[in-house]
């Protein structure tokens, strides 16, 4: 390889190549791009990659080298992407002092120390720049304020010190940044009310004081807003209120801070979760009342006082994570659960005899653990029926046919009105494999707890007795994807701007399983009866019976009688399955991509998995292997795609142009797995 004298562009990604990368690469040859991203190379950077100074994008995330990185490489003027990601780089980072083509630069999770080069400023088109999880110290650079066209800055998990330069305030398109968990100290400048793009501000873990400032109101696009484990001081500010798209998280946890809950919280509709524990908070929790979207919680550790209404949105927190509310001095208006420093009340709640009026499970002697970070105990009730199960039997009738929406793999579901909910219930037979059905229900209350993402299902409660459980979702009001594409009759006419939210918003729940959840999760049975759709045609992905988390597949890593156990069936559906579980010890990512392409293909063609072949009616074959022949044969997209959209798309090319992922379906995993790997939008 290094004797080919015209060689320009080298793509290894996703290999299993190891050993180390010829260190005389790029002396005969003028190296334009070189990605090796996700292998094994253990050894350092060739140092004549830039010889020819045609480099532009040097790839090699998610290796094994090791090494500084040279100064070559940062007076290397053509390189626009540079992505060291993964690695166990050491050293000092060198300085970039005259590289104005540099626009994405990823050198996280490494081991780099020394300062952050002020230089960087010099590099005036950076778009992105990632130096998280490395041992960099001493200031953020004041020159940073010279890239008036970054989009993402993520400092975090580092030991910056100092304050926050006032020259940030120049960066107005920021939109995420990020520098938690750090040694930041100082107060926020007020300069900063000029990111008002910015939709991430993560500033958790360092040593900020002062209050809580009123400019982040001004910040109107926040989505995510993270203070906690600071020195913050003083009241919530009543206009944090005003912040109405925040939607992941409002943390202001372990600061100092003091005064009761301004009520003009509440107007914070969207919000999914909220943090506000270790402070020394007073007064009653009803302000937290209306925020109905919430699905993580914690108050814990603060000085209020008064009831927890068993009519709110926080009367089923405390019954899914009873420590949220631990060291406060609140009573609960029901009886049936208890926690330190939580008392029960003498006084019934109002309507208290109404059997619908809340949920809550009475458990008996029998038991499991889950194993996760913390143990969970679900009780098996052996003596009395559940209150819960009470409530479903009643709204269900005792179960009856005329209430099931749908049925699966691991149990039928049915609607169910529960007080002013209306819920999915999953009955899990247990049968004679009992050990087996327990085993999928706790894996899928265990993922259901973790995620929160508006793309995924969201979890009620459960119960579970001696011969089935009960589990209860969100209703999803217009069923599944499968039944509008093929069922439905008169078939609904799908319009291509639905169809491509269907998409998208399959593609964002599967990217938060796959790289945002902590830990991330493979879903494993990725097909259009588990994708669910609202009245606004949001989709929603459900049914993680199956699903496996980071952990269960480090853990298959190093453990042979897991991997054999893994490796020993394959999970999921035929059809949707990657053909490479069926050799693959270990599913990853790729599988679900695999089969969300499969998913893509019937989303757009509006056919079903299996579709008469083209020379023999009589013979059905795979979707894509038909789709593949359609093209191969005719190479006109319009045989392929639902008829509904060849008549909105009269003109082939419009049409060719909003369909192009069709002509790629081959390779889409492998394009998407690359995509994350790379940090492309």
């Amino acid at each position: 390889m290094t004797n080919l004298k015209y060689l320009q562009n080298i793509s290894l990604f996703d290999n299993q190549f190891s050993g180390v990368i010829p260190q005389s690469l790029g002396i005969n040859s003028s190296i334009v791009m070189l990605d090796c991203t996700n292998n094994n190379f253990s050894s350092n950077i060739p140092p004549n990659l830039c010889f020819g100074k045609n480099l532009r994008e040097l790839n090699m995330g998610s290796n094994r080298l090791q090494g500084v990185v040279s100064s070559d490489i940062g007076r290397c003027e053509t390189l626009r992407r540079l992505i060291l990601n993964e690695n166990n780089f050491s050293g000092a980072l060198p300085d970039f002092e005259r590289n104005i083509n540099l626009k994405y630069m990823d050198i996280s999770k490494n081991n780099i120390s020394g300062p952050i080069p002020s230089s960087l400023g010099n590099c005036t088109n950076l778009t992105y720049i990632n130096l998280s999880w490395n041992k960099f110290a001493g200031l953020v650079p004041s020159e940073l304020g010279n890239l008036v066209n970054l989009v993402i800055l993520d400092f975090a998990h580092n030991n910056l010190q100092g304050s926050l330069p006032l020259r940030l305030s120049n960066c107005t398109k920021l939109d995420r940044f990020d520098v938690g968990f750090n040694f930041l100290n100082g107060s926020l400048p007020s300069s900063l009310r000029s990111w008002t793009s910015i939709t991430t501000l993560v500033l958790r873990e360092n040593h900020f004081t002062g209050g809580i400032p009123e400019f982040l109101a001004e910040l109107s696009n926040l989505r995510e807003l993270q203070l906690g484990g600071n020195l913050f001081g003083g009241k919530i500010p009543r206009s944090i209120g005003t912040l109405h798209n925040l939607f992941y998280g409002l943390n202001l946890s372990a600061n100092g801070l003091k005064g009761n809950i301004p009520s003009e919280i509440g107007k914070l509709g969207m919000l999914q979760s909220l943090d506000i524990s270790l402070n020394n908070l007073t007064g009653s929790i009803d302000a937290l009342g209306s925020l109905v979207s919430l699905l993580y919680f914690n108050i814990s550790y603060n000085f209020f006082t008064g009831s927890v209404p068993a009519t709110t949105i926080l009367a089923k927190l405390l019954r899914s994570s009873p420590s949220s509310f631990l060291g406060n001095h609140l009573c609960v208006t029901f009886s049936c659960i208890y926690a330190d420093n939580l008392n029960p009340s003498d006084k019934e709640p109002e309507r208290a005899s109404d059997p619908k009026q809340m949920f809550f499970n009475v458990r008996g002697e029998e038991s499991f653990e889950f194993t996760n970070d913390s143990d969970y105990e679900l009780k098996i009730s052996t003596e009395k029926m559940s209150s819960l199960q009470e409530q479903v039997l009643e709204a269900t009738e005792n179960l009856k046919d005329e209430y099931i929406i749908g049925r699966g793999a691991h149990g039928i579901v049915y609607k169910a009105i529960i007080g002013q909910q209306v819920c999915a219930v999953k009955k899990l037979e247990f049968g004679r494999n009992k050990k087996k059905r327990l085993n999928i229900m706790r894996n899928e209350i265990k993922v259901l707890r973790i995620i929160k993402h508006r793309n995924l299902i969201k979890y009620v409660d459960y119960w579970i007795g001696k011969g089935y459980g009960l589990l209860l979702y969100e209703f999803i009001e217009n069923g599944s994807l499968y039944e509008i594409l093929h069922e439905k009759k008169p078939a609904p006419p799908l319009t291509w701007n639905v169809r491509c939210k269907t998409a998208v918003g399959i593609a964002q729940g599967l990217a938060y399983l796959h790289y945002d959840c902590i830990p991330p999760i493979v879903h494993r049975d990725i097909k259009p009866k588990n994708i669910l759709l609202d009245n606004n045609m949001e989709p929603v992905i459900a049914d993680f019976g199956t699903a496996l988390c980071k952990k269960q597949l480090e853990d298959s890593n190093s453990h042979s009688e897991t991997r054999k156990r893994l490796s020993s069936h394959v999970v999921g559906t035929p059809g949707y399955i990657a053909p490479e579980n069926a050799y693959d010890i270990v599913p990853g990512r790729k599988s679900d991509v695999y089969s969300y392409g499969v998913v893509l293909l019937e989303l757009i063609t509006r056919k079903k998995l299996l579709v008469a072949s083209i020379n023999d009616e009589a013979d059905e074959i795979h979707i894509v292997t038909w789709a593949r022949s359609v093209m191969m044969e005719t190479g006109m997209i319009e045989n392929i795609v639902d008829p509904y959209l060849v008549s909105a798309f009269p003109n082939s090319i419009a049409l060719t142009m909003q369909c192009k992922s069709l002509q790629c379906f081959h390779w889409h995993y492998n394009a998407q797995r690359r995509i994350h790997k790379r940090g492309r939008p």
